[in-house]
């Protein structure tokens, strides 16, 4: 594949991904006995949101407050450009994918807390703080469960992970794997248990004083970073474009949008906890589970 058709599905991915996210939020409702919208609804909401007008709070940080979603926006486009679409045909090749991924899921805490920051307002910096307090110790079960996955192929690279799956796929060497890393998505996406930044409780959190086009590209950040997250599990535990008879990328859309799914579904199923219980979760429970499961892993691929 040559570059200009990688930049083309890695931005179709985005947008087409996007929409579908957006249309899987509004369809979640059916599991849980609520009604469910038709799939134009989002481009409807998205173009109200467009057309309303932005209302700022008083002395906000004008710069931060037009940068986080762009931001967000990139991380999400800079993660997915190391996700091979077919065998050996990713945007960015490079032998240290999970680093690149590894930092882009960092900066995301960043980009997330000017979000907060940037109206000048108590209940968006409320968000901001929980956030980057719940999500800096997501980080370590995230290394912890995409180093396990790299040991069967020695290599960071997700290329090389790929191509460790021909025989055996992750999720089945592997089954905690993308349980433990499905917390790490639902942290990036600001999703159901782990959405302590944009909360209810806060009125909204880091977007609650958002409005008009502002809102509309916050958002739009967030389901394309559920697409790169989707698209990272799919390669790294479901074989990512590996699959007989259909090409790699349609493969590769097929899984990720299962994964979509699914981190779409456990995000409106399982409640939010008190952001000290949730603190208590992840240092006692979680950052243990996911050190034995790369312990293992480790032995096994010994």
């Amino acid at each position: 594949m040559t570059t200009a058709l990688l930049v083309l599905t890695l931005a179709s991915t985005l947008a087409v991904g996007a929409w579908l996210g957006a249309w899987f939020d509004r369809l979640a409702p059916l599991l849980y006995g609520g009604r469910a919208a038709g799939p134009l609804a989002p481009l409807r909401a998205g173009a109200a949101a467009l057309l309303r007008p932005r209302i700022e709070t008083e002395a906000p940080d004008r710069m931060n407050a037009r940068l986080a979603p762009g931001w967000y926006l990139a991380l999400a486009a800079a993660g997915l450009s190391v996700v091979p679409f077919a065998p050996g045909a990713a945007l960015i090749e490079t032998p240290v994918g999970i680093v690149v991924w590894g930092s882009c899921e960092a900066l995301t805490i960043v980009a997330v807390f000017l979000h907060g920051w940037s109206p000048n307002a108590p209940f968006p910096l409320i968000g901001a703080y929980r956030y980057a307090a719940i999500g800096l110790p997501v980080m370590l079960p995230s290394m912890f469960v995409l180093i396990a996955a790299a040991l069967p192929a020695e290599s960071l690279s997700f290329t090389a992970i790929v191509e460790s799956q021909r025989e055996v796929w992750n999720i089945v060497r592997q089954p905690l794997g993308l349980p433990l890393f499905l917390i790490v998505g639902l942290t990036l996406t600001l999703r159901g248990p782990m959405d302590f930044a944009d909360a209810a409780d806060i009125a909204g959190g880091t977007s609650a004083e958002d409005s008009g086009p502002g809102r509309a590209l916050w958002q739009g950040a967030r389901l394309a970073m559920l697409v790169s997250f989707s698209a990272v599990a799919a390669t790294t535990f479901l074989g990512g474009p590996l699959g007989p008879a259909l090409p790699g990328p349609v493969w590769l859309w097929i899984k990720t949008a299962a994964i979509m799914a699914l981190t779409v579904a456990v995000g409106h199923g399982v409640a939010r906890t008190t952001p000290s219980r949730m603190l208590t979760i992840l240092w006692v429970v979680l950052l243990p589970l996911s050190f034995v499961h790369l312990l293992v892993s480790g032995v096994l691929a010994l």
